[in-house]
């Protein structure tokens, strides 16, 4: 295992993992969810994201994704799999990843040595993984892995996304940060998601949201007033997250080594500066409003 520069392993992940959540956004997604008969958009992610661990029910989706409203699950989940089982959601979303590469990429990104060699390497560091504590983690790493390179990719920037997630749930938890508090957190930093896609898409009311900020100011994470703003106590808790997540998920880029992740990282961000140019990410999903 080599020493890698400091946190190296988080800028991997930051161009790798778009590459596996451009699906979530994608319209192509929508259609193949539909030819199965899953046609509401909370529905078709819940079962998309969650077909891996089999028929589960709302607890154990709400569990393993943190951040939603366990009442937007509850809504959709176990009821979704009435519709469509775990093995008809896999192969559609399958399906809809190699249409949304295609059109994002271009078949000459698709095709390319680069998008082979890059699936060597994702694939390559997916080896040092654990799946203790990290059942989303674990329930994708027992799928079979694609044969087609781009496809290939996707799977292993699933695995090694969902590998850190689960271990940035462990940190959220060891900061005495709930799901929302999480959020706003995070949100708070300039990095996180919109607050009216948060609610949107998580399910949260405003109510909510200024429930979890009041929640945040009185341990003095969250600067009193309207401005969403971390004090520096909020600040350094922050850091101390993604710190303790780095530390856990160091594994599979120590196992690739400095060498490989760089290279990693490097082709993970031609791929991403196309996709996003491509419109792979809605502007709505990010800011603060």
């Amino acid at each position: 295992m080599d020493t890698l520069p400091a946190r190296a392993e988080r800028r991997c992940h930051n161009a790798v993992n778009p590459l596996h959540s451009c699906l979530f956004f994608s319209p192509d997604l929508g259609v193949e969810m539909g030819k199965i008969g899953i046609e509401d958009p909370a529905a078709a992610y819940f079962a998309t994201r969650a077909a891996a661990l089999g028929a589960v029910g709302a607890g154990a989706v709400t569990a393993a994704f943190y951040n939603f409203n366990p009442v937007l699950v509850a809504r959709h989940v176990p009821a979704v799999w009435e519709t469509a089982g775990p093995e008809a959601v896999l192969g559609a979303r399958l399906r809809a990843a190699d249409t949304t590469l295609r059109r994002l990429l271009g078949e000459e990104a698709v095709a390319s040595a680069e998008m082979a060699e890059a699936a060597r390497l994702a694939l390559r560091a997916t080896e040092a993984c654990t799946p203790h504590a990290r059942p989303l983690y674990a329930a994708h790493a027992d799928l079979p892995v694609p044969e087609e390179p781009h496809l290939a990719f996707w799977h292993a920037a699933t695995l090694l996304r969902e590998h850190r997630g689960d271990a940035h749930l462990a940190a959220l938890l060891t900061a005495d940060l709930d799901p929302l508090e999480s959020l706003v957190s995070h949100t708070a930093t300039g990095k996180g998601m919109a607050i009216g896609w948060i609610l949107s898409s998580r399910g949260w009311r405003r109510t909510d949201w200024e429930a979890a900020c009041g929640r945040l100011r009185e341990r003095g994470l969250l600067e009193a007033g309207e401005e969403l703003a971390l004090t520096d106590a909020g600040t350094a808790l922050r850091a101390e997250v993604e710190e303790a997540t780095d530390r856990m998920d160091v594994a599979p880029y120590a196992h690739l080594g400095a060498d490989g992740v760089e290279r990693l990282t490097e082709l993970a961000r031609r791929f991403l500066f196309t996709a996003a140019a491509a419109g792979a990410f809605p502007a709505a999903a990010t800011g603060r409003s």
